[in-house]
């Protein structure tokens, strides 16, 4: 799957940068075992958008902070977005063989090392968080903040409720608490993280925040449009599955121009969020623009 003109060219150059910590974030010692190893590294470096990294990035940027000083964090989401695509691909989760353009952990490896892998990032984002961010009580910040958002309240939790809404009546307001937390949260937190990082105002930091959460949204609509008319070289994964394990989607519930709609809506809310900004906050509206657009 190709992935080299995805983004404004102003964010683009930043994903190499996220590729080359996140390899050297996966250089083990002796006791990581090297099934494990291969495993981790067959996942967190496959090809891939490294959306939520790339908004963290943007909005530290944007808050007038440092990139390399962003960097562990913009990493430590990452992790915790790969470990929650291994494990959603197994076979008691979604039960996909495709994703990134290639095989699934566990179809490449086994199930039990597709676990294990999942299992390891977790740990590790929140080890790259308290070592490499400075000062401490940030790092301690980004800690609380990734925990809360990929926890039981939050990814954990909209994932049980999307497993467990399956072939279940149609209906806009359970489906949007799922994809809330489900994908929303994470992608919230990697802008609060890149704004607090950065030092941003409570002000600036509260209107990056919602940034985030229409953000989500408008990324989860898109995404259920694409599963329903994309095509799995486009995407890199197989296409037509929500469908088909009966799972709550936008355009099952609203059909497909309302969705179309509704993405528009709150991709511009999220833009209109970020008025604080001014013109600083220019790529950030191209990466809702971008959200909108996508055919991947």
């Amino acid at each position: 799957m190709a992935t080299s003109t995805l983004f404004p060219a102003e964010i683009e150059a930043w994903r190499t940068q996220i590729d080359d910590a996140l390899t050297e974030y996966t250089r083990f010692d002796d006791d990581c075992p090297r099934h494990l190893a291969d495993a981790i590294r067959y996942c967190l470096l496959a090809p891939g958008k490294r959306f939520r990294p790339l908004l963290l990035l943007t909005a530290t940027e944007m808050c007038g902070g440092s990139i390399e000083g962003a960097m562990p964090a913009a990493c430590a989401v990452e992790m915790i977005h790969n470990y929650s695509l291994i494990h959603d691909d197994l076979p008691a989760m979604d039960n996909d063989d495709f994703r990134r353009g290639r095989s699934t952990c566990h179809i490449q490896f086994d199930e039990s090392t597709a676990i294990l892998a999942g299992d390891a990032l977790i740990p590790m984002a929140f080890e790259v968080l308290a070592r490499d961010i400075r000062p401490d009580d940030i790092a301690a910040r980004c800690v609380l903040a990734l925990a809360t958002a990929s926890g039981p309240s939050q990814l954990v939790g909209g994932q049980a409720d999307d497993l467990g809404f399956q072939f279940s009546p149609a209906n806009l307001e359970s489906l949007e608490r799922i994809h809330r937390r489900k994908t929303g949260a994470l992608i919230a937190v990697s802008l609060e993280m890149g704004a607090m990082i950065a030092g941003a105002s409570p002000e600036k930091l509260k209107s990056v925040i919602q940034y985030g959460k229409h953000l989500g949204l408008a990324f989860q609509i898109v995404d259920d449009l694409l599963d329903l008319r994309g095509s799995q070289d486009k995407m890199g994964k197989r296409a037509g599955k929500d469908a088909e394990l009966g799972k709550l989607t936008y355009p099952a519930v609203l059909g497909v121009e309302e969705s179309e709609l509704r993405a528009r809506e709150v991709a511009q809310a999220a833009i209109d969020a970020l008025q604080p900004f001014g013109d600083s906050a220019r790529p950030l509206e191209l990466l809702a623009r971008f959200v909108i657009d996508r055919t991947q």
